[in-house]
C-alpha cells in the first residue's frame, strides 16, 4: 500500500469520524462531559442510597421529579416549598414507589424569599436526620415580561426567590458541610444562565448571578474536596415555569403551560441531574437541541450568539405578543428538519 493511499485512508477516516461526532452532537441532550459520565461514569443507583437529600421547589416540575427518582433509591427526603398539600402530594407518590417509609421523608414547608426562616428550617432538618448530605437548590420563578413594561417589583421578586433566598438558604446550610468535610451542593440554574433572550431579562439576571456565586463559592472550598458545588443549566423542560411566570408585575402570571411538545421531558432531564450528581460533576447543561448549540456557542463565540439571538428574539417577542409559547415556532422547525 503506498504512502499517499494510506494518507488518502487516514483522511476519510479522520472525516468520517468527524461526522459521526456531529451527527452525535445533534442529536445530544446534554454536553459531552455529562453524556460521557452517563455511559462510563458511576450509577446514581450505587452512590447516591443512603443520603439525605434536602430539595426546595419539590411541588411541581424538576422538583417534584426529582423527589420521586430519588424516592426510589432509598433515600432519606426533605421536601420544601411553599404548598403543603402539594407536597404532601408528593410525599404520597413517593411512598408509593415502595422503598420508603413515612419517617423517610419530611415535608417541610417555608418560603424562600422569607431569610428568617431558613436557619429555623436547616435546624428541623438536622434534628430530624442528623445531616444533610445533599442541598438541591431549585426552587425558582421564570419572566415573561419586556423590561420596559415590566415594574421594578418583579425584578426585586426575581432576585429575592432566584438568587438571594437560594444564597441564604446555602450559607445556613454550608457550616454543617464544612464541620463534616462532605456535602453536595446542586443548584439549578437555567441555560438562561449562560445566555440571555428577550422577555426574561430580570430572570437571566438572576441566573447569571447565581452562577458567579456557585462558581466563586466552589474556589472558597477548594481546601474540602469533600463538599462538591454543582451548576445544572436545563433547558426548556415541560413544567409549570412558563405558566407561573410573572409579567408585568407580581401579581400577574402566564397561567398558561403553552406549547410543551419541544421540551424535554422531565424525566430525562433529572436522571441526568442524578448523574451529574453520582459523579460530582461541576457544571452540566441539559438541554436538546437547538439550545443546547446555542450554550455551546454563547460560552465560546458570544459576538455570534449575540446576533444569533437579536434574529431569533424578535420572533421570540411576536409570538408573545400573539398569546402563543415564546419559543414553540422556531424549535418546532428544528425538530421537524432533524427528526
Amino acid at each position: 500500500m503506498s504512502w499517499d493511499l494510506l494518507l488518502w485512508l487516514l483522511a476519510l477516516c479522520a472525516l468520517l469520524a468527524l461526522v459521526v461526532q456531529l451527527v452525535r452532537f445533534l442529536r445530544a441532550d446534554g454536553d459531552l462531559t455529562l453524556l460521557w459520565a452517563e455511559w462510563q461514569g458511576r450509577r446514581p443507583e450505587w452512590e447516591l442510597t443512603d443520603m439525605v437529600v434536602w430539595v426546595t421547589g419539590a411541588s411541581s416540575g424538576i422538583g417534584e421529579e426529582l423527589a420521586y427518582q430519588l424516592s426510589k433509591l432509598g433515600v432519606s427526603l426533605v421536601l420544601s416549598a411553599r404548598r403543603v398539600q402539594e407536597l404532601e402530594r408528593v410525599k404520597r407518590r413517593c411512598l408509593e414507589n415502595g422503598n420508603l417509609k413515612g419517617k423517610d421523608i419530611l415535608v417541610l414547608p417555608f418560603d424562600l424569599t422569607d431569610i428568617s426562616s431558613h436557619e429555623v428550617a436547616t435546624k428541623a432538618v438536622l434534628q430530624e436526620f442528623g445531616k444533610i448530605d445533599i442541598l438541591v437548590n431549585n426552587g425558582g420563578r421564570s419572566q415573561r415580561s419586556l423590561c420596559v413594561e415590566a415594574s421594578m417589583d418583579v425584578y426585586k421578586e426575581l432576585i429575592e426567590l432566584n438568587y438571594l433566598g437560594t444564597v441564604s438558604l446555602t450559607k445556613c446550610v454550608l457550616p454543617h458541610m464544612i464541620e463534616r468535610k462532605q456535602g453536595k451542593i446542586v443548584t439549578v440554574n437555567s441555560v438562561m444562565g449562560i445566555m440571555a433572550a428577550p422577555l426574561s431579562s430580570g430572570y437571566c439576571a438572576s441566573k447569571h448571578a447565581l452562577r458567579g456565586f456557585f462558581n466563586g463559592l466552589r474556589t472558597e472550598l477548594a481546601t474540602y474536596p469533600g463538599i462538591v458545588v454543582s451548576n445544572i443549566y436545563p433547558g426548556p423542560v415541560q413544567s409549570n415555569i412558563v405558566k407561573n411566570s410573572l409579567r408585568n408585575d407580581t401579581t400577574q402570571a402566564v397561567h398558561s403551560d403553552g406549547d410543551q411538545s419541544y421540551k424535554m421531558v422531565t424525566s430525562r432531564c433529572v436522571r441526568l441531574m442524578l448523574i451529574c450528581m453520582a459523579n460530582d460533576l461541576k457544571e452540566v447543561w441539559i438541554s436538546e437541541q437547538p439550545f443546547l448549540a446555542m450554550a455551546y456557542l454563547w460560552q465560546y463565540m458570544p459576538t455570534w450568539a449575540l446576533w444569533v439571538t437579536n434574529k431569533l428574539g424578535k420572533k421570540r417577542i411576536e409570538n408573545f405578543k400573539k398569546g402563543l409559547d415564546a419559543d414553540s415556532s422556531y424549535c418546532k422547525i428544528w425538530k421537524t428538519k432533524h427528526d
